[in-house]
């Protein structure tokens, strides 16, 4: 399987300050994709709060509770970063929570054109969450925050020029 593509070069987000919002279902999972995700931002040099929620589900919500609180407060968000693991069962609900989750966060991401990672791995075998969270191997918590800090790049980069 080839290498997937990942940032090239320094990113400009220096001081951003980014909202972790990680469900703990699986929480040995959870905390692989935490730890993949802290190695991104402590290398970029940018600070993080971290929510925790039940399930994957829950995430978006808790993203738009987290940015309205924070712009409340005079400390917004520069970016997001959803992290979670679902794994199929028996059911339809690994479709109804991939799938739901999924748009939520590209919906909350577009309406407030907020920068988000989505790092929720949806797979088929606890072996697969493994492989993708560990930051050994597929390091998805670290692609959803380096993707979180290259649109967090973009937006500054578009309001500069904007600004010309």
């Amino acid at each position: 399987m080839a290498e997937p593509r990942r940032a090239q070069g320094e990113l400009a987000v220096a001081g951003a300050r980014i909202l972790v919002v990680e469900s703990r279902f699986y929480d040995d999972i959870s905390d692989a994709l935490l730890a993949g995700a802290t190695r991104v931002f402590e290398a970029a040099q940018v600070s993080f709060d971290r929510v925790t929620v039940p399930g994957s589900l829950e995430i978006p919500a808790a993203i738009a509770m987290a940015l309205d609180a924070a712009e409340r407060l005079g400390q917004p968000y520069d970016g997001a970063v959803a992290l979670g693991c679902v794994i199929r069962g028996e059911t339809i609900h690994f479709e109804i929570v991939s799938m739901e989750s999924a748009r939520a966060l590209m919906d909350l991401s577009v309406a407030r054109a907020l920068p988000l990672g989505n790092g929720i791995v949806t797979v088929n075998t606890e072996a697969e969450a493994w492989a993708r969270a560990s930051p050994e191997e597929g390091d998805k918590g670290g692609d959803a925050a380096r993707a979180a800090l290259a649109m967090v790049q973009l937006k500054r980069t578009l309001a500069a020029a904007r600004a010309r």
